[in-house]
Order: C-alpha cells, then sequence, then structure tokens
C-alpha cells in the first residue's frame, strides 16, 4: 500500500509519503478506481483534506483500502457505501441521492439515461423495498438492513491492489 501510495507522488516528494498529500487528480489515476463510477464520492468519503479538496493522506489511502478490503466487516463496509451513496452529505438517502446514485450506475449518456417515468418508477421500487419507517428516504439502518440481505454485496465491495 505504500509503495502504490508513494507511487502517486512525484519522484521528489516519495521519500516523505508519510507526511505528503496526494491530489484527488492522482488517486483516480489508480486503475482501481478509473472506472468506478463513485470515484470522486470514495475520495471525498475518505478524504480528511481541511481544504475540501479530496486529496488523500497515506492514512486517508490505507482507510479507504481498509473499508474495501476482504477482511472489512460487512457492517463497516455498509457504513461507508452509505456515505459515498448519500451524495449531499445529509445523513439519508432521498430521491435526489437515489436519482443521482442510478445515474452513477446507468451513465449518463443519452442512450442509457433513463425517461422520467422509469427513474420515477425505480426509485418508488427501491424506497418500497428499503423504507422500512415509511418517511420517504433511507437512513443508515435501513440501508444495512437491506444491504444484509444481499449476499454479493461485502464481495463486491472491495479493492484489491
Amino acid at each position: 500500500a505504500y509503495k502504490r501510495f508513494s507511487e502517486l507522488l512525484p519522484k521528489e516528494e516519495r521519500e516523505n509519503a508519510y507526511s505528503a498529500r496526494v491530489p484527488k487528480s492522482q488517486i483516480l489515476t489508480l486503475p482501481e478506481l478509473r472506472a468506478n463510477p463513485f470515484q470522486h464520492r470514495i475520495c471525498h468519503v475518505f478524504s480528511t483534506s481541511e481544504t475540501g479538496d479530496d486529496s488523500m493522506s497515506f492514512e486517508d489511502f490505507l482507510d479507504m483500502l481498509s473499508v474495501f478490503s476482504d477482511s472489512a466487516t460487512s457492517d463497516i463496509k455498509s457504513h461507508y457505501a452509505f456515505r459515498i451513496f448519500d451524495f449531499d452529505n445529509d445523513g439519508i438517502l432521498d430521491r435526489k441521492d437515489l436519482e443521482h446514485l442510478v445515474n452513477c450506475l446507468t451513465g449518463q449518456g443519452e442512450e442509457s439515461q433513463l425517461s422520467g417515468a422509469e427513474m420515477e418508477q425505480l426509485i418508488q421500487n427501491i424506497l418500497e423495498e428499503s423504507d422500512i419507517d415509511k418517511d420517504g428516504t433511507i437512513n443508515l439502518s435501513e440501508f444495512q438492513h437491506v444491504v444484509s440481505r444481499s449476499p454479493d454485496f461485502a464481495s463486491s465491495f472491495k479493492i484489491v491492489l
């Protein structure tokens, strides 16, 4: 992990990689993130940057790898998945978050974008399946409940260096 992190830095900064921050643009060059539709959210969620530039310290990078590793528990993985899908960072998945999530998964191109009616039907289906308290949003415990019924979740929520 340290080798991969330091390789993202300019040569002159590599010997101080423990204290350096790698810009988001460099993190996104990792093949493991390059094709991920949530790459920007992943950087945002794991970055501790005080300037909001989503750069990562080595600790941030390790945290990310730890959550996406095979040894992370389903609870930890689902907690971070929820944060990644909570695009407005308000602690719930509302209709706007779900629409953004669906667009990330289906692609934003003309040919792959769902119609308004299709999007509405899909969001309605998601809420019917997940919104236990029927308040029109999905909170973390509701999300974790749904994820707990998905046997493939933990094995598919991973990055292997």
